[in-house]
Formats: C-alpha cells, sequence, structure tokens
C-alpha cells in the first residue's frame, strides 16, 4: 500500500481514502495507513475511531476492515489457494500414521486432507465438516464418523450443543483446524461464535493441534469471534507467507511453524 499524498492531504481526504483501502483490501492495519500515509500512528486510529462512529468501517484488533465484513461461501473459498491448500493438505497427511484417530474440522483445506486419506485402512476421521463427509463416504477402509447438529450452510459444516455433545465422548490423536484468519495473540478467527466454541473444545479432545492456514489468511481479522490457541500447537501455511508475517507465530514459545 503507499501513497504520493502524505501529509497534504486534508483530513477529510485521508479519511476517504483509509475508507477506500479498507473496501478494496478488506482489512487494513494502523502500522501500514501510518507509515503511508505519514502520518502518526495516534492520527490513524483517531481516524479510524470516528470512521467507525460513522459506521463506515469496523475496528479490529490493530486496524479495521469493512462495517459489513462478508463471510465466503465454501464454494468460493474453494476457488481460492487451491495449490496451496493442496500442499498443505499433503503434508498433513503424511503426518497422520497408521491406525490413528484423526479430527477434521470442516473447510476447504482439511477437504483437501481427507482426500488424501481415502485409501488409509485402519484411519478413524472424526468431522462436522460436510466436505469431508463427501470425500469419504465411499473409502470403505476409513470409519468416520461425523459430529452432526446444527448445519451452517455458507460454511457446510456443523456445530452447535448436538456437535459438542458427540465431541465430549471422543478424543483423538491428532486435531486439523482451518481458519478465515489467524492472528497470534488472539488465535483462530471465525465468523459466529458456535464456530469458535467448537475449535476449542476440538483442540482439548486431541493430543496434537494443527492449524492449516495458506499465507492470506496470517493476521488476518475479518470477523470477531475468537478461539484461543493452546499453549503447544502446529501452524502449517504455504511458502508465500513472508518472514515479518511468520514474525509474530515464532515469537510464541510453544508453536511449530511449518511452511511448505
Amino acid at each position: 500500500m503507499s501513497t504520493d499524498f502524505g501529509p497534504r492531504m486534508s483530513a477529510g481526504q485521508r479519511r476517504a481514502l483509509i475508507e477506500r483501502l479498507v473496501t478494496e483490501q478488506g482489512a487494513v492495519q494502523v502500522e501500514e495507513l501510518a507509515e503511508s500515509l505519514a502520518v502518526t500512528q495516534s492520527t490513524i486510529r483517531r481516524d479510524l475511531s470516528l470512521l467507525t462512529e460513522q459506521g463506515k468501517l469496523a475496528r479490529t484488533y490493530g486496524g479495521a476492515m469493512p462495517a459489513t465484513a462478508t463471510e465466503p461461501s465454501l464454494g468460493q473459498r474453494t476457488a481460492l489457494a487451491t495449490a496451496e491448500k493442496d500442499r498443505i493438505a499433503r503434508w498433513a497427511a503424511e503426518r497422520i500414521g497408521a491406525a490413528e484417530t484423526v479430527l477434521l474440522d470442516a473447510g476447504t483445506t482439511t477437504g483437501r486432507l481427507a482426500h488424501h486419506l481415502r485409501e488409509r485402512a485402519g484411519l478413524t476421521v472424526i468431522t462436522n465438516g460436510i466436505t469431508t463427509l463427501t470425500e469419504l463416504a465411499d473409502a470403505d477402509a476409513v470409519q468416520v464418523i461425523a459430529l452432526a447438529g446444527e448445519m451452517r450452510h455458507i460454511s457446510q459444516g456443523f456445530v452447535g450443543p448436538l456437535a459438542e455433545l458427540t465431541l465430549t465422548r471422543l478424543t483423538a490423536d491428532k486435531v486439523f483446524l482451518g481458519a478465515d484468519g489467524l492472528d497470534a495473540r488472539l488465535g483462530i478467527c471465525e465468523a459466529s461464535l458456535l464456530q469458535t466454541r467448537l475449535k476449542e473444545q476440538m483442540m482439548a479432545r486431541a493430543r496434537e493441534v494443527y492449524v492449516l492456514a495458506d499465507s492470506s489468511k496470517l493476521g488476518a481479522t475479518p470477523f470477531n469471534a475468537w478461539a484461543p490457541l493452546p499453549a503447544a500447537w502446529t501452524l502449517v501455511t504455504d511458502r508465500n507467507a513472508s518472514a515479518e508475517v511468520l514474525a509474530p507465530f515464532r515469537a510464541l514459545p510453544g508453536a511449530e511453524i511449518v511452511a511448505v
């Protein structure tokens, strides 16, 4: 993000530009705006506060996003970062041992992981994702357990009390989670509290936790529902993730970072 206007812009022009950048990019950060617009971070925070009061933006941790952030459908997400998601899924599949029990979250990357598990005899897969259920529906060698509950049509995943109740009767060797966004401090970002609650319980029921997130998800905070990360976990992302973006995650004492 760059501009040639700098301090010559009026406050009104600067705020209009900030609003346009948020609309175009989906989310902005205070530090980036301050640097590109050649003003202080305090000035940017005041601008964001005013725009939020006017209903033009929504504040996030460290920045802002559109006031009406829209959750993409599963079909829309399937078309994004397909090569990166498949590399991540292949790496994850190689970490699953014979006869293990694994938890697969709903989502496109975990759906690709399920695809690579179709021939794993003796494997047990627990999932709330329709994509995974579809991938494994005719995989006779794999035992499949569904966490059925209330279906979120837009993400094609089951959530809610019934899914949570089933999960309380189960444990897993590993859990593989997706994310709409991932923040080193706040954890996994999703569109609803039902999603984050189930993710948090999934993490508690598995011995090892893996978050499968392509580089576009790192540092992204599109919504306001969060699932905190455990003390020890593994981030699996793609090699497009920059050192700057990965730095906050590498600073976490219990996090292992893998870029494939």
